[in-house]
């Protein structure tokens, strides 16, 4: 088996080398987009260094000495900090020489939740020396497994990103050898929150995809019933802003667009619990003129008990518009898989207004064989014939459908750690268990599953302008009113750190400087043509 070299090559034991999937500059660019502040070829050499230190920690005979006439400064500069331990350990325990040359560590968003502020800050201006109470000692030692903590994170990351590249080179043993020291490593993180609930997450995803290939190309490990789909889509709704912010951008468009139309018809391409519409109709019994009639066509799959759980909600949303005097219609339209909609079982007349909306959805139709022509080409071929006078597109704004199996890896360890980043910071902890399963089954979609199981092909806004415009529709601006309606949907939620933005005509859901969720507006053009 040959050994792993993070500059870009598999070494082998006969000296010879393959190429990796990423190239170094490329790895080096991942890295810097994730915050780390560090190059690609130093990643082995640094871990390699972590772990020796802690065997040196581990192994020190008397570690309350740490807490003795040493300076210890603000280990936010890492390099310095070790620097200062080693020289301090080095008293009492032979060390390698070369630990004394670690070079500087990254500083990432994955960790910030371990990162630790003022009570670190122990730097004194002289180096004399200084008498210690209990309490301080008690104090430093209480530092010294924080920071073991950290560093632990440190290692999770890098292993992470390493067992992922030794699975895209085939390396299977190593990636399994990672592994285990990788669940090892998690008993001195805290898997309640932060990195080490995500790492937990993407380990386990690893764990399946290299002890259960099997299950790679069907996506078994990975799948939920409908129905269960259903609850943790409710709770996932529930516990943060973003399908929040999903449908009430989606609806004020929607409602201006339908603006002056005395028959609208809205095709949902993904009813759950229709959690979307209640809002909508109630919004279109005050337009002022009077509400429209609104036939509702909402697609889903089929209930598995024999129940038809589409009419069931149709009848729940009726009663709703019949109490505010809309007059409704309602049809479901049962499917697996979207791509097996035909335009003839939407009824739509060429007197009505229409509208399309997708939330979350239009990445599934993604194609995995390249010889193929993409199911999404046929079915916006399709929308774009109905000529909608919108359609609405909610995807992730993510890339989580490159061909490389370590770029999407990198990827999404940078998204989901700042959803889950987001998702600690909201109030509502009731349903945040189930949220975070919903998470998780994406997670496992992305990192475990090929071919046709992978449905969860999230591409970014770019990706999508490009591919939309190519279909024949041309962009709608959001306007000023769905722009207010979103920053006032996050005062719901006790939480700073959400933020939406403005892109182009699009708005943006994310976390700080991070958007995470892309909401656009798109109307047939026939000049276009159809791609």
């Amino acid at each position: 088996m040959g050994s792993y070299d993070p500059s870009g090559g598999a070494a082998s034991s006969n000296g010879s080398s393959s190429s990796s999937g990423t190239k170094p500059a490329e790895m080096d660019g991942l890295l810097a987009g994730a915050g780390y502040k560090v190059k690609s070829s130093e990643l082995r050499r640094v871990a390699r260094r972590l772990e020796r230190l802690e065997n040196v920690m581990v192994n020190a005979a008397d570690i309350s000495q740490l807490a003795s006439d040493t300076v210890h400064y603000d280990p936010s500069d890492i390099s310095s900090w070790i620097d200062t331990l080693l020289t301090e350990l080095n008293q009492t325990v032979s060390l390698p020489c070369d630990l004394l040359e670690l070079p500087d560590l990254p500083t990432c968003p994955l960790l910030e939740e371990t990162t630790v502020d003022n009570r670190w800050v122990m730097a004194q201006n002289d180096q004399s020396h200084h008498s210690f109470t209990p309490q301080t000692q008690q104090f430093q030692q209480l530092t010294v497994v924080t920071s073991m903590e950290e560093n632990s994170g440190i290692r999770l990351v890098h292993m992470l990103m390493t067992c992922a590249d030794s699975l895209q080179r085939g390396e299977l043993a190593l990636a399994g050898s990672l592994l285990e020291d990788m669940q090892g490593l998690l008993a001195h993180v805290n898997t309640s929150c932060g990195i080490g609930k995500v790492a937990g997450y993407f380990i386990d995803a690893l764990s399946r995809r290299i002890f259960a290939p099997r299950t790679i190309g069907t996506g078994s490990s990975c799948t939920c019933s409908p129905f269960e789909d259903e609850v943790l889509y409710h709770h996932y709704y529930e516990a943060c802003p973003y399908l929040k912010f999903a449908h009430f951008t989606a609806n004020q468009a929607i409602l201006e667009a339908f603006n002056g139309h005395n028959c609208v018809h809205v095709i949902d391409f993904n009813l759950m619990h229709g959690l979307q519409w209640p809002a909508l109709i109630q919004a279109l019994a005050l337009r002022p003129g009077g509400p429209p009639l609104l036939r509702l066509t909402g697609i889903g799959p089929p209930s598995p008990d024999g129940r038809d759980t589409l009419r069931e909600i149709g009848l729940r949303l009726a009663e709703l518009a019949r109490s505010v005097n809309v007059r409704f219609a309602f049809r479901g339209v049962a499917a697996s898989r979207l791509e097996d909609v035909k335009p003839w079982m939407l009824q739509v007349s060429p007197k009505e207004a229409v509208a399309v909306n997708s939330i979350m959805q239009l990445h599934r139709l993604l194609g995995s064989d390249p010889t193929r022509e993409p199911v999404i080409q046929s079915v916006l071929s399709w929308i774009q014939s109905l000529n909608p006078k919108i359609m609405t597109v909610v995807e992730q704004e993510a890339n989580h459908n490159q061909p490389g199996f370590l770029d999407r890896f990198t990827e999404a360890l940078y998204y989901y750690s700042t959803l889950f980043d987001s998702l600690e910071a909201c109030s509502l902890q009731p349903d945040k268990a189930l949220a975070e399963i919903y998470i998780q089954k994406e997670i496992c979609n992305v990192v475990c599953c090929e071919g046709s199981a992978r449905v969860e092909r999230h591409e970014p806004l770019g990706k999508w302008r490009d591919r939309l415009t190519k279909a024949g529709f041309r962009a709608l601006r959001l306007g000023s009113n769905a722009f207010k309606q979103a920053s006032m949907l996050l005062t719901l939620f006790s939480a700073e750190g959400y933020c939406v933005e403005e892109n182009e005509g699009c708005l943006t859901l994310g976390w700080h400087s991070r958007p995470l969720i892309a909401a656009s507006a798109w109307q047939a053009a026939p000049e276009y043509g159809v791609a």
